[in-house]
């Protein structure tokens, strides 16, 4: 196996004889490669994000809200 150095310079001397499109290709498929070896930042939970909002949502409200939207809904369709 090559040594770092001897790879980056290996790395370098074929990436100067390609075209200029061919070395932006080159450059953006190592830009995916180092996002895809990245650390993933944990996401938040929904409950985290609106933990500042100073919101309080009961059961209650929720059975209200479904009352007012399903009140005057049909309970048979007609044929």
């Amino acid at each position: 196996m090559q040594s770092i150095a001897n790879l980056e310079q290996t790395l370098l001397e074929n990436l100067r004889q390609l075209p200029p499109e061919k070395q932006q290709e080159v450059l953006d498929f190592a830009e995916f490669l180092r996002q895809k070896t990245a650390p993933k930042k944990p996401r938040r939970s929904l409950k985290g994000l609106c933990a500042d909002l100073n919101i309080h949502i009961t059961e209650e409200d929720i059975a209200e809200a479904r009352r007012e939207m399903w009140g005057n809904f049909p309970r048979e369709f007609p044929e």
